[in-house]
């Protein structure tokens, strides 16, 4: 009979000497697996980190990845893109050189065209509270509780239109059909509340944002991971019972319903969609008494009103100021996620409803600095005094910044993606602190550059979730907040 001769290959693993030096890093590799493991570092060694999700509780609070510093979630979210030079980025330079042309900007078109010289803000910047912080006249009682505040000064983002930008610092990508923030969070972690939503989009007075429901959205998650928006002023959407069916006679109905329902899930316990359904109808009717009780803002002092603004005579300042309230009303009954939304997508022109001051920045932005001021400072001080800021992260941003410059033959600012600011307070975070730097002028970030991906992995870190982690399977594909990018920004961790 006729042998083959064994194959190079073969003859190495047959060879004595090969044999024992592979057999040795094989050893090796099952220790070094052992140990780590043992100190939780490898994936196999957590075990599956998908969230289990009950069909029938899909709201029912989850553990965290590790331990969290922060409970729950306060986005405060500027539509229209704030000027960082105008707020917080105090640059000494863009005084010095004002009216001068930028160095190195010659020719530099942005997003609506040519751009003129440098401009200094109009608002005078001073140093604030014990560390001195330089923030701008625009927000005064906003600054002077610079102390409590984690400043991140290197922010950019991917794009420089106001829609997909607004995606992508909400849902981690410039396009649509992608899970909110709030969403991931609710998916990975429920909430304590079982008689209110996980997540809450409180919209602006004047509207919604220009990608609309896309910042609230579920995506491809589960639809019971979508914010459910609503405001002080606009109640919940098809909440209330209709006119002509009594208390007693509603109650009788959903009886009937739950008895219906539970013997189809007796037939088929699997049926998970009809749980879902179930579970959503529930929350929906406990809702109808626990919305109009956190929305009666009847409850709250005089003096608490007062110190928010929400009986001053400018009344779209006012009606944001209640908004700020509900926010603290939901966070302090368990709610997970809240955004608390300034600013709607262009109503009355350009700049009128939103921070997208092209044209006549000054005159805009005092309008709205006014409106923000002090109903959010008010906010922050009312959470600290209730002890709510030691577990809740509050998250001032925007969807971009704006460029040093004024733009050609008017008196505004063009969008600008480069180089912005945003601001962390509250639970897992240092304060006074400051990360990240743009230019001399405010131009582009140049020191400890941040993505939105490093952004959005922080917040998720501070919650005890690993943003890589944290996934759900779609379209063949483990997706991701952070897609495939993100790093925690560490230095601003406490």
């Amino acid at each position: 009979m006729k042998h083959n001769a064994p194959s190079l290959p073969g003859r190495v693993l047959l060879d004595r000497r090969h044999f024992l030096a592979r057999s040795t890093g094989g050893l090796s590799s099952i220790a070094l697996a052992h140990l780590l493991g043992g100190d939780g570092l490898l994936p196999a060694a957590r075990g599956s980190t998908d969230p289990h999700i009950d069909p029938a509780a899909p709201h029912r609070p989850r553990g965290s990845h590790f331990r969290p510093q922060a409970k729950n979630v306060l986005v405060i979210f500027c539509v229209g893109g704030v000027s960082q030079v105008d707020t917080f980025d105090y640059k000494p330079e863009l005084i010095k050189r004002h009216n001068m042309p930028m160095p190195g900007g010659e020719g530099l078109i942005t997003f609506q065209g040519d751009q003129g010289n440098l401009i200094k803000s109009p608002w005078q910047f001073l140093p604030r509270g014990e560390s001195g912080k330089m923030t701008s006249d625009l927000f005064p009682q906003l600054g002077e509780l610079a102390d409590d505040m984690c400043f991140i000064h290197s922010l950019t983002s991917k794009s420089s239109s106001h829609g997909p930008a607004e995606t992508f610092m909400s849902t981690g990508f410039a396009l649509e059909g992608f899970p909110s923030m709030g969403a991931w969070v609710s998916y990975a972690l429920g909430t304590e509340n079982q008689n209110l939503p996980a997540y809450v989009a409180i919209t602006d007075p004047r509207g919604v944002p220009q990608s609309s429901g896309v910042n609230w959205g579920n995506g491809f998650l589960p639809a019971a991971f979508q914010g459910t928006p609503f405001n002080a002023a606009k109640p919940m959407a098809n909440l209330a019972r209709p006119n002509g069916i009594s208390e007693e006679a509603d109650h009788a109905t959903r009886s009937f319903l739950d008895r219906l329902n539970n013997g189809h899930l007796d037939k088929f316990p699997g049926d998970t969609e009809l749980s879902a359904r179930i579970a959503s109808y529930e929350l929906a009717a406990r809702m109808q008494r626990s919305i109009p009780e956190v929305s009666d803002l009847s409850q709250e002092s005089a003096s608490t009103l007062k110190s928010y603004g929400a009986n001053d005579t400018n009344e779209l300042k006012a009606a944001f100021a209640r908004n700020c309230i509900l926010s603290r009303r939901l966070l302090e009954r368990g709610v997970r996620f809240v955004e608390l939304f300034n600013g709607a997508y262009q109503n009355g022109g350009e700049g009128v409803a939103n921070w997208d001051s092209h044209r006549r920045l000054e005159e805009q932005y005092r309008n709205h600095g006014e409106v923000l001021d002090q109903p959010v400072a008010a906010l922050l001080i009312d959470l600290k005094s209730r002890g709510l800021l030691d577990e809740t992260l509050v998250v001032f941003t925007t969807e971009f910044g704006r460029m040093p410059t004024f733009q050609k033959g008017v008196v505004g600012r063009d969008h600008n993606p480069k180089g912005f600011t945003a601001w962390l307070a509250g639970a897992g975070v240092k304060a006074p602190f400051t990360f990240g730097a743009t230019d001399e002028f405010g131009y582009q970030a140049v020191e400890d550059v941040v993505t939105v991906y490093d952004f959005h992995a922080t917040i998720l870190h501070l919650l005890g979730l690993d943003h890589e982690w944290l996934t759900f399977y779609h379209n063949g594909s483990e997706r991701r907040l952070t897609d495939v990018h993100g790093h925690v920004i560490n230095a601003v961790i406490a």
